[in-house]
């Protein structure tokens, strides 16, 4: 019972994760159409980048106190590239640069959101895994 609770929480970090991911993705979409201005748009964004890296440090270090190796190392380059930006001071989105950046940001969110949902499926496999046996 305690593999299962461990997978029930990973997913449910995971799930906020790709929340979190899913709404500055929204941020930045309303920002491109022209929904919303600049400013609310990069302080929304800004608000939840460093929930997100604090959620992925947790989830991090949660495989690696539960000996979970395989997705340790799968989520250890996104904790990195999460730390690399952090230390950069490029974590936070510009309000001045933020059309200039817009198709970069895309991006690195798009990739950041299907590392997660990978993640997410090898979670959710060893989690139905884990409760066959």
């Amino acid at each position: 019972m305690g593999d299962i609770l461990t997978w029930l929480i990973s997913f449910l970090l995971l799930f906020s994760l790709l929340a979190l991911l899913i709404y500055q993705l929204m941020c930045l979409a309303d920002l491109e159409f022209d929904y919303i201005n600049a400013y609310d748009s990069s302080s929304r964004i800004n608000m939840v980048v460093l929930p997100e890296f604090i959620i992925q440090a947790l989830l991090t270090s949660f495989y690696l106190v539960n000996s979970h190796w395989i997705l340790t190392l799968l989520s250890l380059p996104y904790l990195c590239f999460n730390l690399h930006l952090y230390r950069q001071r490029k974590h936070l989105v510009d309000v001045t640069e933020i059309f200039n950046n817009l198709s970069w940001e895309k991006k690195h969110r798009l990739l950041k959101l299907i590392y997660l949902v990978f993640s997410l499926f090898l979670s959710l496999f060893w989690m139905i895994y884990n409760s066959l046996d």
